[in-house]
């Protein structure tokens, strides 16, 4: 595989719901008022602890606010020998709006 695919939310839903793992790039304010279900938050404060216990061969989705970081992030994690990669294009704004049920808040 190439350092990572970009896909669309609707592929990213289906990956989810086969088991991929789905780490959420935005601020900690950002994410806290909304993430797309099940959604990692990962920040330079968690990402040293996220891949050392990561499942390396798990597909992992990218996301951030509209598909762009997170592409930058997707290509430093196969850096760090992640085998099946993903970023999300349109991001977390393009979820929230075709998949408003799949959004969780922190209380």
């Amino acid at each position: 595989m190439d350092a990572f695919k970009r896909i669309t939310i609707q592929q990213a839903k289906q990956l989810c719901e086969q088991g991929a793992v789905m780490v959420d790039i935005r601020d900690p304010e950002s994410f806290a008022n909304g993430r797309p279900s099940g959604a990692i938050h990962l920040d330079n404060h968690s990402l040293a602890e996220f891949i050392a216990h990561a499942d390396l061969d798990v597909p992992t989705i990218v996301t951030c606010y509209h598909g762009h970081a997170s592409q930058s992030a997707a290509a430093y994690l196969h850096s760090q020998d992640f085998s099946e990669l993903y970023s999300m294009d349109g991001g977390f704004e393009a979820w929230a709006q075709t998949y408003p049920n799949l959004i969780e808040r922190t209380q």
